[in-house]
């Protein structure tokens, strides 16, 4: 953890994964190395990515959830809801996803919400990526550098770096961050 930039480590050595590693774990590795932050960061998104990719054998859509993180393959227009703990913004937004934008990753961090450990306290940061575990990562690394809500705009600078992502939501109190591929509709 860097204090002047906490989301990106540039001199974090890769993680020591075998080659012979099973994929889920050399791509929970690697989604971690590119926001610098552990691999356990990622696993709630990987296994929610792996269990959704291997039911498309059975199902034209999946959404599976995993205590927040979210993998999706949809035929039809869905929303989900946004729950930021005390924020006035919970349960009166959510995300609209078109089928055209999945399969995808949908992660949230909070410092709020939840058992996970962050070392931010946003209420909820929202990461959108085609691989469910850079959206964990992400949602993880960017909620860490919220501290309070004048941080939403460089995490959304930082959020605009990391290759793969498609897009973020951040929400600190009744402040909101935006960006990228992510359309909000109100409840």
């Amino acid at each position: 953890y860097i204090e002047s930039h906490p989301v990106f480590l540039s001199s974090l050595e890769p993680c020591a994964v075998e080659e012979d590693a099973p994929a889920i774990v050399r791509e929970m590795a690697q989604a971690a190395q590119v926001v610098g932050v552990g691999p356990m960061a990622t696993v709630a998104g990987a296994v929610a990515e792996a269990v959704g990719k291997d039911l498309l054998a059975y199902a034209p859509e999946i959404i599976v959830e995993n205590g927040g993180d979210i993998f999706m393959k949809i035929s039809k227009t869905r929303l989900i809801g946004i729950y930021a703990d005390k924020s006035p913004l919970t349960g009166k937004i959510a995300l609209e996803i078109s089928p055209e934008q999945t399969p995808l990753g949908i992660c949230t961090s909070s410092g709020t919400v939840g058992h996970s450990l962050s070392l931010g306290t946003a209420d909820a940061v929202i990461a959108l990526s085609h691989s469910t575990a850079l959206a964990d990562a992400a949602a993880t690394a960017l909620g860490n550098s919220i501290k309070s809500a004048e941080d939403i705009a460089l995490a959304i600078e930082q959020a605009q770096t990391i290759a793969g992502l498609d897009g973020v939501v951040i929400i600190k109190g009744d402040k909101v961050g935006l960006w990228g591929k992510v359309k909000i509709i109100s409840l």
